[in-house]
C-alpha cells in the first residue's frame, strides 16, 4: 500500500495548519487562500490529499503517518492529548468568566422595571376607587407615586455605578 493512501489524523492535519499559517505569516498566501487550504486539511483524509495542499509552498512537505510501531510512546501522546484538552477547557472557562464579567456578572443583580409592588398597588389603588371611594383612592395614589419616584432614583443610582 502507498503511503500517501494511509489514513491521517488530527496531529498530522494541525502540523500542515501550523505550517499553512506559518505560510500565510511569511506572505506566501493571501487570507482567501488560507482559509481555501485550511478547510481543505481539516477535510483531508489520507496523507495525499494533505500533501496536495502544500504541493506548492517551499520547505518541508508534511510526512507521510507513520505505523503505530514508529510514533514511540503511546503514552507520551495520550498525555500531550490530556493536556491540550485541558488547556481548552481552561481557556473556555475562562472565555465564560470574561463574558460573565463584561455583562455584569453576578456582582449585582440588576433588576429592570419597577417589580411586582407597583402593579399591584395600582391594582388596589383601582379596587379602592371603584369599592372604598376617592378616600382610599386618594391614599394608595399617594403610595403609588411615591413608589414610583423611589423606583425611578433607585434605577438611576444604579445605572451610574
Amino acid at each position: 500500500m502507498d503511503r500517501n493512501d494511509l489514513r491521517i489524523g488530527d496531529a498530522e492535519r494541525e502540523h500542515t495548519m501550523a505550517a499553512l499559517r506559518e505560510h500565510f505569516a511569511q506572505g506566501r498566501l493571501t487570507h482567501e487562500e488560507l482559509d481555501e487550504r485550511l478547510d481543505r486539511s481539516l477535510a483531508a483524509k489520507t496523507a495525499g490529499d494533505l500533501t496536495q495542499v502544500t504541493a506548492d509552498l517551499p520547505g518541508q512537505q508534511p510526512e507521510p503517518p507513520k505505523s503505530p510501531y514508529e510514533m514511540g510512546d503511546w503514552r507520551a501522546a495520550m498525555h500531550a492529548q490530556r493536556q491540550q484538552m485541558q488547556s481548552m477547557r481552561h481557556a473556555q472557562r475562562e472565555m465564560h468568566r470574561a463574558a460573565w464579567a463584561a455583562k455584569g456578572g453576578g456582582m449585582r443583580h440588576r433588576h429592570r422595571g419597577p417589580g411586582p409592588f407597583l402593579p399591584v398597588l395600582f391594582v388596589f389603588m383601582m379596587l379602592g376607587l371603584i369599592f372604598g371611594g376617592f378616600g382610599i383612592f386618594k391614599v394608595l395614589l399617594v403610595v403609588w407615586l411615591g413608589a414610583m419616584l423611589f423606583s425611578v432614583i433607585n434605577r438611576r443610582f444604579h445605572h451610574r455605578r
